[in-house]
């Protein structure tokens, strides 16, 4: 194996402009200077700043780092009297300068993104050349996390040459350390790793690594390996487990009644295993293993009686936040063995005289579980169990909807509808969530006001229609207004922009240009609204035949608006994209295309097609099943 090594962000330049204390400028070191910058950099009305609860752990941690790289004797000693906005105007003038670049810039950057790429982005790995993935060493700043993780805020250092590894063949040269004055810190020779570079971050203290990119053939056999171990549980196997689930929920020893309940939870709820944190030092997620009597709330709608209902809530990875009510009495976690009702049991009793501070399943741990699959199958661990349900959910999910006498009939749009309902249903049975960024709600709301501006125009044709027909009152026919003046203004500013970036040599006239051009964007969207309002008009009085055709088009056009803006609507807290890129076989849904003629396009984009080319050649009628598994 040979490679170029880590790509390091360049040193960084001060700018020299002063944040204020308690109203007064105040001088800074480079790396002090840096540090202010950082935080200055971030959006006041942001998901970190923006909420009062992050934003106290992010200013408490941040600024306990700043006072540290400060020292004792400085002045700064409250950040209430800080003020960064100085700093915060300077880097809003720069977004303006940078955003005046000429195409000419454009290009000579796009090169030397492209040499970059080049020198550091392949790696010859036994004769073959593969890409390699995050080449680029991650630049300092401040830690975000997500959620409510208690070190947000924090500064990230910056990663210098001696803290790296790197690993290639024993017979190929060392590459040479691009930052001069630096040395690697360690060269190894080991065949038996897969990573190229390592690292040990500051903040959590986790190695980082640098490898092969997610499309290289090594990916490539690792996750077919993942997704046919994951296969192999369909069958027989599943139900060994199950049978084992079954006997272990009733066992007499606790420890044993413990792990068939956690693996019962495993197996039908998706959870992941889960571990001990120290949540000091790391967000307080929680898996199975680790839920605490406070995660569970018994009857959490009061009904009484013979209720069976539990509500989970807790954070997941990531710290996404985990709130579903099981009801473990209902036919689904029952069918005819009864094994729901007996899981709620065990919760029950594992609860019982327990403080809300203590583990439910204090008996068990992640290794004992792992142990215990180990027996039913040669390397199969609890995270097997999440690609198994996710890709069995995908594929009875599409199973039933292509069941629907009518579904022969629907478009390719109407069958991507269905698939991504398909995913959904996986992503909410893993958790996969996102939280809403502003961009969405924007585009949400753009969505509904054109979806209401359709079904207006679409009335406005059936009166019309209704005057044709009559033959009288064709003089009260809306008619287009012409668009010329106001296509011609907005192309001139848009030209009258880039001459201006163009010809732009300070930093003042940069500004301008970029104002100019975000004026004049504006001016082109002001237009492209206005053709929109009256795109289903005419310059002169139509004839019947054009506006039944117009109308019919309209239709069309609401039916698929409709369409999209409830997929967008459905799908806004909800993170698709993890389980494809993770969980579910990739040939469930390459057969499934083939088999209805959905362009792969469609549901997976080129990234993802690079990632899982390997499963582009599978026959329409292929099944995610334990026969497939030992095609491996």
């Amino acid at each position: 194996m040979e490679h170029a090594g880590v790509s390091f962000p360049p040193a960084y330049e001060p700018h020299n402009v002063k944040m204020l204390y308690n109203g007064e400028p105040v001088d800074l070191t480079p790396p002090q200077e840096e540090a202010a910058t950082f935080f200055a950099g971030m959006d006041p009305d942001g998901m970190h700043l923006g909420n009062p609860k992050t934003a106290k752990i992010f200013i408490k941690n941040f600024f306990a780092d700043f006072k540290v790289l400060l020292g004792r004797k400085h002045l700064i000693k409250d950040f209430k009297k800080c003020d960064f906005s100085p700093i915060r105007r300077y880097l809003n003038e720069q977004k303006m300068i940078k955003k005046a670049i000429t195409d000419d810039e454009k290009k000579a950057r796009k090169e030397e993104n492209n040499s970059a790429l080049y020198k550091y982005g392949y790696a010859l790995v036994d004769g073959h050349l593969e890409r390699v993935g995050n080449f680029n060493m991650e630049p300092p700043g401040t830690f975000r996390g997500r959620g409510e993780h208690p070190k947000m805020g924090k500064l990230k250092s910056r990663v210098i040459p001696e803290q790296v590894q790197l690993n290639f063949a024993e017979d190929c040269p060392a590459p040479p350390c691009p930052m001069p004055g630096h040395a690697w810190g360690e060269v190894r020779h080991d065949p038996q790793v897969q990573w190229l570079a390592q690292w040990k971050e500051n903040i959590n203290n986790q190695v980082k690594y640098m490898q092969l990119a997610a499309q290289s053939s090594f990916k490539g056999k690792s996750d077919r390996a993942k997704y046919g171990k994951a296969a192999g549980l369909c069958g027989k196997t599943i139900l060994k487990i199950r049978a084992a689930t079954k006997k272990g929920l009733k066992a007499k020893k606790a420890e044993d009644r413990q792990l068939a309940t956690a693996v019962w939870v495993i197996d039908r709820l998706s959870l992941r295993v889960g571990g001990e944190k120290d949540t000091d030092e790391e967000a307080d997620t929680v898996g199975c293993c680790s839920l605490r009597v406070e995660h569970v709330t018994f009857d959490p709608n009061e009904e009484g009686g013979d209720c069976k209902e539990i509500q989970l809530e807790f954070l997941g990875k990531d710290s996404m936040l985990y709130k579903q009510t099981i009801d473990f009495g209902s036919d689904l976690y029952n069918e005819s063995d009864n094994m729901g009702k007996q899981v709620y049991d065990n919760f029950k009793r594992f609860c019982k005289g327990k403080r809300d501070s203590e583990e439910i399943f204090d008996k068990i741990n992640p290794s004992m579980l792992n142990q215990h699959f180990k027996q039913f199958m040669s390397g199969l661990t609890a995270k097997v169990f999440r690609t198994y349900n996710a890709s069995k959910t995908l594929q009875d999910e599409l199973r039933k909807t292509e069941q629907v006498p009518t579904w022969r009939s629907l478009t390719a749009a109407e069958k991507v509808v269905e698939y991504n309902n398909a995913n959904r249903e996986v992503a909410i049975l893993c958790n996969h969530q996102r939280s809403i960024s502003k961009a969405q709600e924007t585009q949400l709301e753009t969505l509904g006001n054109k979806l209401d501006t359709l079904k207006r125009q679409k009335k406005v044709l059936k009166k019309i229609l209704k005057i044709i027909n009559s033959g009288k009152g064709t003089d009260k026919i809306p008619l287009k207004k012409s668009e010329k003046a106001m296509i011609e203004a907005a192309t001139e500013a848009i030209a009258k922009a880039k001459q201006m970036k163009e010809s732009a040599k300070t930093n003042a006239e940069k500004i301008a240009a970029s104002e100019a051009d975000e004026a004049a964007k504006q001016q082109r969207r002001d237009c492209n609204d206005a053709k929109f309002t009256q795109a289903h008009l005419w310059e002169k009085v139509p004839t019947q035949e054009q506006v039944i055709k117009k109308i019919t088009s309209w239709n069309a056009k609401i039916t698929k608006m409709e369409m999209n803006l409830k997929h967008k609507d459905d799908n806004k807290e909800v993170s698709l994209g993890t389980s494809k890129i993770n969980y579910m076989d990739p040939r469930i849904s390459v057969a499934w295309c083939k088999r209805n003629d959905v362009p792969i396009e469609k549901i997976f984009p080129i990234s993802l097609r690079g990632k899982f080319n390997w499963a582009m050649a599978v026959e329409p009628d292929w099944e995610f099943n334990a026969d497939k598994a030992k095609e491996q």
